[in-house]
């Protein structure tokens, strides 16, 4: 291969280029919900935890929260359980719940952790339930005005931060599965979005990075860019007027509470494109839509 110097100057200067970003982020926390066609796409796969073992390496402490729904319910079908969401979240029986523990805990975070293992990457998988990490109670959402049972979704109710920092400073990168436990010990299904924004929360994250299917948050379906940079009062707002619908909801809820415990800013990211994450992270422009205070 006849040898480019040109080439060779290009890469230093991204290298150069992201310099400022890794001083300034070093020792810093980030959460990143791993979701969406990220999570099946093979290659985007690879992309995703090669992104989350160079983010340690160089200082930064990652911690994964992930989803499942694909995986879920290409189980419950198998099973014969017929899935229903109401307002963005999975109706859930005993059944159900049954189910989503054992393909969250059993199958996907293993898989995650499996594949940062052969990036390098010393990922460490866990649950809500263990250690007390994530304490939760039953959840009920609204329909035309009514409160209305969804099963064992859980509202989430503390986070054991503790657990988390511990195995980050031991060099781990933890992968957490978004169910949590009640007071009776209980197991709830817990919205990964929700998850990852109370995870930020209790670990005061630089950044929570929430991986997706969009581009970004538009000001409507036909406009041609995602927003860069929304406030909180702006997304109320866009909630209000019916320009955040559906399971975006959760997503922008969960951000918006991150920023009022002292997060500094949520990236919303298009999980569709190759190393999205370093993207954001490392160069001046960035890719998405960030919210902050």
């Amino acid at each position: 291969m006849e040898f480019n110097m040109e080439k060779v100057i290009e890469k230093a200067n991204i290298l150069i280029e992201a310099l400022p970003y890794i001083q300034k982020f070093n020792g810093k926390t980030m959460v990143i919900k791993y979701g969406g066609n990220a999570m099946i796409n093979d290659a985007l796969k690879e992309h995703v935890m090669e992104d989350v073992t160079l983010l340690k390496y160089i200082g930064i402490n990652p911690v994964v929260v992930h989803g499942g729904g694909p995986d879920i319910s290409n189980a419950l079908n198998a099973f014969g359980i017929k899935s229903e969401f109401i307002n963005g979240l999975r109706v859930t029986d005993a059944e159900t719940m049954r189910v989503a523990q054992m393909v969250l805990i059993g199958k996907t975070n293993k898989e995650i952790v499996s594949l940062l293992g052969t990036k390098g990457g010393n990922g460490i998988g866990i649950s809500g339930i263990d250690g007390g990490l994530i304490q939760c109670e039953k959840c009920y959402t609204e329909v035309d005005g009514k409160k209305t049972d969804i099963g064992f979704v859980g509202d989430i109710v503390s986070v054991n931060g503790k657990v988390l920092s511990d195995l980050t400073r031991q060099g781990y990168i933890p992968v957490v599965a978004p169910i949590g436990v009640d007071k009776e010990g209980n197991s709830y299904n817990i919205n990964a979005d929700t998850v990852a924004g109370a995870v930020a929360e209790a670990l005061e994250a630089e950044k929570l990075m929430l991986l997706t299917d969009i581009e970004g948050i538009k000001e409507s379906a036909d406009s041609p860019r995602a927003l860069s940079k929304l406030t909180r009062r702006e997304i109320y707002q866009m909630i209000e007027d019916k320009k955040i619908v559906g399971g975006m909801i959760p997503k922008v809820k969960g951000a918006i509470q991150a920023i009022e415990a002292g997060v500094t800013s949520v990236h919303i990211l298009d999980g569709r494109i190759p190393h999205c994450l370093l993207l954001e992270i490392f160069t001046h422009h960035g890719i998405g839509t960030m919210i902050t205070r």
